[in-house]
């Protein structure tokens, strides 16, 4: 596998497990977002921010091939939840860190493939949930639009990219062991229903979710685009 330049949004979780994958593999990769984790910092929720962020990337690795827009969050922490109990600021914030900084930093990304006629490969991060809800334990709702909103947008970009030898795919979890599932890893009862939900793993390992991200960044995977790939140890098919 040639090495490539691979820029990947957040620090924590699946976008550590994969930049660690990924250098280990002869891979140039940068990580950019908030803390200390981070090569790159900027709140990439702020236009701004991402654009020098990027050109900063760019910069420092000589080019791109890859991208990987893992940043996000769970918006339990603004007021996320059932749509009756979900608040205005709660839905605006849980969007504008779940599709907002998906939408700059792909735009910078595919702004540098279109003025320099190269070809590129960009991966979004959706959730399993988007389009296989659980009501009973998973029940955020503005979190659910906003990866919806990141599926069928990278979807339908990929049908006008794919001409420019672009390729733009989105990896589906299910629960994964992160700082983002906390509250869930600390109740029993949703632990124990995520080893009948989640049945080839129970909880996902982050290292699990990035072996198949990696491979969606390369050359390897060079025909595959606009498709939703689920990473779920069973959970879309299981009750």
């Amino acid at each position: 596998m040639d090495s490539r330049q691979i820029l990947i949004t957040g620090s924590t979780g699946i976008a550590a497990a994969t930049a660690h994958m990924a250098r280990e593999r002869g891979h140039t990769v940068l990580t950019v977002g908030i803390g200390d984790s981070a090569d790159v910092q900027a709140d990439l929720r702020e236009e701004e921010q991402v654009e020098r962020a990027f050109q900063e990337a760019l910069d420092r690795m000589g080019g791109l091939h890859a991208l990987f827009n893992c940043a996000g969050a769970s918006g339990r922490q603004w007021g996320d939840g059932p749509m009756h109990d979900c608040s205005t600021a709660g839905f605006d914030e849980t969007l504008r860190t779940n599709l907002r900084t998906m939408f700059l930093m792909t735009r910078s990304a595919l702004n540098y493939w279109m003025t320099h006629g190269q070809p590129g490969a960009v991966l979004q991060m959706g959730s399993v949930v988007a389009f296989h809800p659980q009501p009973d334990h998973f029940a955020t709702h503005a979190y659910v639009a906003a990866k919806g909103a990141v599926e069928s947008m990278t979807i339908s970009a990929a049908a006008y990219y794919a001409r420019h030898r672009i390729r733009m795919n989105v990896i589906a979890p299910g629960l994964v062991r992160s700082p983002m599932s906390a509250r869930a890893q600390s109740d029993p009862a949703i632990m124990a229903y995520i080893e009948s939900k989640q049945p080839l793993t129970g909880i996902l390992e982050p290292e699990q979710v990035a072996r198949t991200a990696l491979f969606l960044l390369s050359d390897e995977s060079t025909p595959i685009t606009g498709q939703i790939v689920n990473v779920d140890g069973g959970w879309a098919v299981s009750p």
